[in-house]
């Protein structure tokens, strides 16, 4: 079997790890920088060239689409699949996902826990409306395109938190503003799903002082096992964001899970080295399994 990994960095340890994987199960494995791709749309159909050429046989692709190139990405991704390739993650599922403000909606439809949120329109004075909306202060802004915990700022009172939308509206960024989880004490849990199943989880510990428990923010990763109402929380978000592989963020609160994000790209050096799980290789076996027994061709949906 063939399988490419999209990627603009060899060096990351998440592309090195699956290319190791996929070596070591006895495939054949390529990366590709999907930023260096053309994409050819024409009446014989559609094709990719990398670095002059011609792009063939192809059993499947794993997408490591960073979010500063989403939307080429996807576009190479969805032509693999009109090629006839199977994506490990679907590219309407990655797109679905990095829209922070659309991935709520649908999980918030479908009935999950997770943070009150509101979004508004960049409207003079709406400040105070929407930090009442959340509940008041303290209270999160985040910035729609912020990764890894950029863009994430705590106000601790409401005044600060005026400030802080004002200063994001003067800008035309676009914003959501969600209530503050005091007992989650600085921590998440990220749990790492492959193929409907979780594949291992662990804890994330804010750095001394920093709410914020993001690994890149200095955060620290520990093992833990799941309750049963988060891993069910954890399946039910990736299930309805069409997410074969993703990581799940979720709060630890007294009302129950509360899902903060849903990754479709997660990082696996913080998840293997705290779990000690080969997750790589279940990656790999998620693959050979959906090839090698032939599942019906996934449909391109909106």
């Amino acid at each position: 079997m063939k399988i490419v990994i999209l990627s603009r960095n060899s060096h990351l340890y998440s592309t090195r790890r699956l290319l190791e994987e996929i070596q070591a199960a006895g495939h054949e494995a390529k990366i590709i920088d999907h930023s260096l791709c053309d994409i050819i749309i024409e009446q014989e159909g559609p094709s990719i060239i990398y670095k002059g050429e011609k792009v063939v046989g192809v059993d499947a692709i794993i997408p490591r689409i960073g979010a500063s190139v989403t939307f080429y990405g996807t576009a190479v991704v969805r032509q693999f699949e009109l090629m006839g390739t199977f994506s490990a993650v679907e590219s309407q599922a990655i797109v679905r996902s990095r829209d922070k403000l659309r991935s709520l909606q649908i999980l918030s439809k479908a009935g999950l826990g997770m943070p009150k949120t509101a979004f508004t329109n960049f409207s003079k004075g709406g400040e105070k409306t929407l930090i009442e909306h959340v509940g008041g202060a303290p209270l999160i802004v985040k910035l729609l395109e912020g990764t890894q915990g950029l863009g994430v700022v705590l106000a601790e009172t409401k005044k600060a938190g005026q400030s802080v939308i004002e200063a994001f509206h003067g800008l035309k960024a676009r914003i959501i503003v969600q209530e503050f989880i005091k007992e989650a004490k600085g921590a998440d849990i990220r749990a790492f799903i492959v193929n409907g199943k979780v594949v291992g989880a662990m804890k994330r510990q804010g750095a001394e002082g920093e709410f914020r428990s993001n690994l890149h923010r200095g955060g620290k990763a520990t093992i833990i096992k799941l309750s049963r109402a988060e891993k069910q929380a954890a399946l039910n978000a990736a299930k309805v964001l069409g997410l074969d592989i993703a990581g799940v963020d979720m709060l630890q609160s007294s009302r129950g899970p509360l899902i903060l994000e849903v990754n479709s790209s997660p990082g696996l050096e913080g998840i293997e080295k705290a779990t000690g799980i080969n997750i790589a290789g279940e990656i790999v076996k998620f693959i050979e399994e959906s090839v090698n027994n032939k599942s019906p061709k996934r449909k391109i949906k909106e």
